[in-house]
């Protein structure tokens, strides 16, 4: 009987370390996506800003909202790069002076 109670004990602490083992897979797996997703935002953000600086003008007494580099396309408009990567047009008038 005590055998009988041992295995029982031990199988069921098999079975759980197990489950333990695939919730830890899943999220080594999430935060390996998320990290990925971050390195590919970062990248876009630097390519972006990048080209932006060898093609159109940058203003240079004014800035965004938030500090952000503004540029000026061929067109005459107005924008800066988000935390991904793309263009977000500002008018003129939401435009902040450098201090």
């Amino acid at each position: 009987m005590k055998k009988f109670i041992g295995i029982s004990i031990l199988v069921l602490l098999a079975g759980f370390s197990e489950v333990n083992a695939q919730s830890t897979a899943s999220k080594v797996g999430t935060d390996v996506k998320d990290g990925a997703v971050k390195v590919g935002n970062k990248t876009a953000e630097v390519a972006s800003n990048g080209k932006s600086a060898v093609i159109d003008k940058v203003y240079k007494d004014m800035e965004g909202p938030n500090g952000e580099t503004i540029y000026i396309d061929k067109h005459s408009k107005y924008y800066w790069i988000d935390k991904k990567g793309h263009k977000v047009s500002i008018a003129k008038n939401k435009l902040i002076a450098k201090k």
